[in-house]
């Protein structure tokens, strides 16, 4: 069975008409449920945070907190409402990541996922540099003079593509690999060795890849719509 067709879980018929629920989605309804229920445990807690942190408390403003300087250190002033973006997106994109580690598909091995996160991105940044620079930002794809418009244009294609296929292209090579590494290793060993190599494609691509995706958006955003 090809890589493809193991990412097929059920098949329904509805008037006649074929609808694959494919493991990636699942997946990503396992990841969701996950972080709805996380949030939901974070909001009671919140009732009981004291004035001095400890425990799961420093834990969670440990987190805040290093989303929000970072928005800050990459992105400047002016952009502290969208930590809680950020934080959600690096968040996801990370559990996503390890649910390889769980035996499940990474909802970032399907491109359908990845280019929906990319495009979000690039659709607050056109919406920011639209709201904050009204007519000038419009201007600029005319720059210096019109004929570089299709150039322009291309520019911004180009983003959600190499944003999206970025994630994408690492995680489904992880799972590729993984594919053939289980079946070229007997069946004893399979407990064994792969467990080493979960260790660098699962926790450290992963978490690589959701702090690039992060730094990227955060880059393409302020470049549009800071105020130089």
């Amino acid at each position: 069975m090809d890589l493809a067709n193991k990412n097929l879980a059920l098949l329904f018929e509805i008037f006649g008409t074929h609808v694959y629920l494919t493991q990636s989605l699942l997946s990503t309804w396992v990841v969701m449920a996950a972080m709805i229920l996380f949030a939901i445990f974070v909001k009671i807690k919140l009732r009981s945070f004291s004035p001095v942190p400890s425990g799961f408390q420093n834990a969670v403003e440990f987190a805040v907190e290093t989303m929000d300087n970072m928005v800050k250190g990459s992105m400047g002033d002016g952009f502290g409402a969208l930590g809680g973006y950020f934080f959600s997106i690096f968040a996801f994109i990370l559990v996503s990541n390890y649910t390889a580690l769980l035996g499940m598909r990474p909802p970032t091995s399907d491109i359908s996922t990845t280019l929906a996160l990319a495009l979000l991105s690039i659709g607050i940044m056109h919406f920011l540099g639209v709201a904050r620079h009204k007519g000038r930002y419009f201007r600029e794809y005319f720059e210096p003079v019109w004929p570089f418009f299709p150039m322009h244009l291309m520019e911004e294609l180009t983003k959600p593509i190499s944003l999206s296929f970025r994630l994408f292209g690492n995680i489904l090579g992880g799972v590729i690999i993984f594919e053939l590494i289980y079946e070229l290793f007997p069946f004893p060993l399979r407990f064994v060795i792969p467990g080493f190599l979960h260790a660098y494609f699962d926790l450290f691509v992963g978490a690589l890849q959701a702090y690039i995706f992060t730094v990227l958006s955060m880059t393409f955003i302020s470049l549009k719509a800071s105020a130089d």
